[in-house]
């Protein structure tokens, strides 16, 4: 029924070299975010223009008992940026759900999105996120195949580049703080890492979490 959709394709331009293959408390950060959306996922996949540099994830994460292969798809729609990597991400899922979430999110919160995709069911909606104080939270958010992916094509067809251009087409369900933090009460699922600074803060602040849970 959920299709998990990690993307990989930024620049990591501030970062020095690519981050989702940094080593985040001894495993490459995309691994990390892998594992924790991982449980609820009927399918996964991994956004990525060099499917070489990630095929050792295939080796890693062979299926499961739930014959659960994980996939490497590149850009569909290649230069068209943010939205193109989302076309992508719906494009190439199976399921009629789809949870995005960005390869650089290492605290990717598995009880968010299936909050999110109850909502979603419940209030027959097509697009669920948070907005924070950054904005909307696309790239941690689930979403109707059905009724989004045509919507992101008209989008990228009439030149639009911004991510949410086409909300106003689909049926949007904006969380608010207090329904986001009863599904991430640690409030750190969106925090992406872009600097070597963060990424120390961000090891810090899991084997915190870790050493009180």
């Amino acid at each position: 029924m959920l299709s998990v959709v990690i993307q990989a394709g930024g620049q990591s331009s501030r970062m020095g070299e690519d981050k989702a293959l940094k080593p985040f408390l001894g495993k490459p950060l995309i691994q990390r975010v892998i594992d924790r959306l991982l449980p609820i996922a009927h399918e996964m996949i991994v956004t990525t223009n060099r499917v070489e540099d990630y095929a050792f994830l295939k080796e890693s994460n062979p299926a499961s008992a739930l014959d659960l292969n994980l996939r490497l798809v590149p850009d569909l729609k290649p230069g068209r940026g943010a939205l193109g990597g989302l076309y992508t991400a719906l494009a190439s899922a199976s399921m009629p759900y789809v949870a995005v979430a960005a390869c650089d999110m290492p605290f990717a919160s598995a009880s968010f999105m299936q909050g999110a995709l109850q909502l979603m069911i419940r209030e027959g909606m097509d697009v669920v996120l948070a907005k924070t104080e950054e904005g909307y939270e696309p790239f941690h958010a689930v979403y109707r195949r059905e009724t989004c992916l045509p919507a992101i094509e008209s989008a990228i067809q009439a030149d639009q580049w911004k991510v949410i251009s086409w909300f106003p087409a689909v049926k949007v369900r904006q969380l608010s703080p207090g329904e986001f933090k009863s599904f991430d009460p640690q409030g750190l699922c969106f925090w992406n890492l872009n600097t070597p600074e963060e990424f120390v803060e961000a090891e810090r602040k899991a084997e915190q979490v870790t050493h009180h849970t």
